[in-house]
């Protein structure tokens, strides 16, 4: 008798989608990607990983997070820029 059940298992690196140079957590943003939001992603911003990011672009060395709790006149949180080196990677 065999057993056909599957496990829900971490996807092998192959599996995974490549990190893009440039990513945004809004889904409006036009450097959002969801199939890379499938998978637990690290950042990693001058050699400590940040766990508030919503954006960030490794070639330009930047990453963008909340203003405290400030909103601008959409709603939406006011982002700053923080400068240095990114790293992003998967858990």
């Amino acid at each position: 008798m065999t057993d056909d059940t599957t496990t829900a298992a971490t996807p092998t690196p192959a599996e995974r989608p490549a990190l893009p140079d440039h990513l945004s957590t809004d889904p409006r943003s036009p450097h959002h990607n969801a199939k890379v939001f499938e998978h637990d992603i690290g950042i990693r911003f001058n050699d400590k990983e940040r766990f508030d990011v919503e954006e960030y672009c490794i070639s330009e060395g930047w990453i963008a997070v909340a203003a405290g709790k400030a909103k601008d006149r959409k709603g939406q949180p006011l982002k700053i820029k923080l400068k240095g080196r990114v790293e992003a990677f998967y858990r």
